[in-house]
């Protein structure tokens, strides 16, 4: 969760996975990137989330049933409880993700 131009400034300034506020810095601190693309840049983030996260679930209810034999509602129940507990990560991974996908490596822009 790094600027995806320098990979040395960090995006968020909270590095605390349960700090619920969903600050994102403006620029990068190293290389003075944009975070702040365009209004609704991370628009496609939301839809990154929701693939990645689709994908993690079935395979924890998939574990969870077909090699620990738990019954389909109790791992309905776990799931639950993993993603509320990854919430903020999930944000933030689907953020990170997306931004380093549209914006290019550049060690050397100061």
């Amino acid at each position: 969760m790094t600027c995806p131009a320098c990979r040395t400034g960090k995006l968020f300034p909270n590095q605390n996975m349960f700090d619920y506020s969903f600050k994102m810095n403006s620029s990068c601190s190293h290389c003075n990137e944009d975070f702040e693309r365009e209004p609704g840049f991370y628009y496609g983030a939301m839809f990154l989330s929701y693939v990645m996260f689709g994908i993690l679930s079935l395979i924890v209810v998939g574990t969870l049933i077909l090699l620990f034999k738990i019954e389909w509602r109790l791992a309905l129940v776990c799931l639950a409880f993993l993603l509320a507990l990854t919430f903020v990560l999930q944000f933030r991974l689907a953020r990170s993700v997306w931004i380093h996908l549209m914006v290019d490596f550049n060690p050397k822009k100061k």
